[in-house]
């Protein structure tokens, strides 16, 4: 928080959000922050029943909750009945960035004579804007930023500091890039004759559709013909690898350092946990839920939440284990002999 930060009363916050209100709507609140750690001039919010605990401490000016909880805050509440999307939507209003920005563009900037830009675009130092690119209204490109030829970026997207942006790629409106990410690298395409490789050249391209959020370090490859694409309000998260020619489907979450081979399909409402693999050529179909650290070698045809791997155990026994995995198929054969053996008697 700090001195900038804006300045609400309850009531204006309990309308933006359509929450209900019980307390003084004038009192003013001027953060966000936890129920442990905020203090009387700052809003926290209850999400977790993990976290009812802290309630009855809290120092809060109000706090943000289901109405189940109201009776139990020893201060002013906001209710809603999914307190966390309204925890999304409170974070907005405190955000220290919103309405910052430069207007216009840099003129450490280079920006291509044929380049098209929309009203209010934002272009900072050090950023390339390359031939035939198109950036709608209220595009904002940070520094060190490089938008490749003929790509074009839909209405109020924002690009992070040093995002790169291959040629011939196609973004959504408001989509968010962090930093680092590469959008539309080559594919990793090679063919073998026997003693060395030889590149296949990357023909295709990288569409995004609207709302897409890309986080920091990660690659998205564009397609090897066709197109790698990422439907609309897709989640990735930081260093996450999606090969060429994949694609997700609308409204899927990929968490951190989740890896998709090439031409593989995910479909829609799916969420990948931290560290998932997908092999390529795969179909995993709408409403999957894979959790953390699994790797998925064959298709999905069904909805559901999908694991494998083993947790972690304490050594010894791990060691134990991993010997018994070696002896299933020998176990197997002797259980099926078994099995034969008493149908016969």
């Amino acid at each position: 928080m700090t001195q900038d930060s804006p300045s609400l009363t309850l009531a204006e916050i309990a309308t933006q959000l359509g929450a209900g209100l019980q307390g003084d709507g004038e009192r003013r609140v001027r953060g966000l922050a936890t129920l442990r750690d905020a203090g009387p001039d700052q809003i926290a919010f209850l999400a977790n029943r993990a976290y009812l605990k802290d309630l009855p401490e809290t120092r809060a000016a109000a706090v943000l909750l289901h109405p189940s909880h109201a009776g139990e805050s020893p201060v002013p509440c906001l209710t809603l009945d999914n307190p966390y999307l309204g925890y999304a939507q409170l974070s907005r209003l405190f955000d220290p960035l919103a309405g910052r920005e430069a207007s216009g563009v840099h003129p450490a900037a280079t920006v291509a004579e044929d380049a098209r830009l929309g009203e209010g675009v934002v272009i900072g130092p050090q950023a390339v804007i390359e031939a035939g690119v198109e950036l709608g209204d209220g595009v904002v490109i940070g520094p060190g930023c490089v938008v490749g030829a003929d790509t074009r970026i839909g209405a109020e997207s924002r690009l992070h500091a040093n995002v790169t942006v291959y040629h011939g790629v196609s973004i959504g409106a408001r989509v968010i890039l962090h930093s680092g990410c590469v959008i539309g690298g080559d594919g990793f395409g090679f063919a073998h004759d026997g003693a060395g490789w030889h590149k296949i050249a990357q023909l295709g391209g990288v569409v995004l559709g609207d709302d897409v959020e890309v986080g920091s370090c990660s690659s998205i490859d564009r397609g090897a013909l066709g197109d790698t694409v990422i439907g609309e309000d897709v989640k990735i998260d930081s260093q996450v690898q999606i090969a060429h020619n994949v694609q997700v489907g609308a409204h899927s979450a990929l968490a951190g350092c989740v890896g998709i081979a090439g031409s593989t399909r995910v479909g829609r409402h799916c969420m990948l946990g931290g560290g998932v693999g997908l092999s390529g050529h795969l179909t995993v179909c709408d409403g999957v839920q894979v959790t953390g650290m699994s790797l998925v070698t064959n298709s999905i045809h069904e909805p559901g939440v999908y694991s494998s791997g083993t947790g972690a155990m304490e050594n010894a026994q791990w060691r134990r284990s991993a010997v018994r995995f070696k002896q299933l198929d020998d176990i197997a054969r002797r259980l099926n002999r078994l099995e034969k053996a008493g149908r016969d008697a």
